[in-house]
């Protein structure tokens, strides 16, 4: 059975995600809560670019 290299459980199947530019092999939880922490940190840095009134592009 493969292992999950974040969570360390037997999963039958592993996804293979982007994370951070690097490609990783999560199981499902683990590929939610990465998307989760994607979703917030792009968030964060809107927040932060609004309040320093940024205008450009990364």
């Amino acid at each position: 059975m493969p292992v999950c290299k974040v969570c360390e459980n037997d999963v039958e199947a592993l996804i293979t995600v982007k994370v951070g530019g690097k490609a990783k092999k999560l199981c499902e939880d683990c590929v939610d809560r990465a998307r989760e922490e994607g979703e917030v940190a792009e968030a964060a840095e809107g927040v932060m670019q609004g309040m320093m009134e940024y205008k450009g592009r990364r």
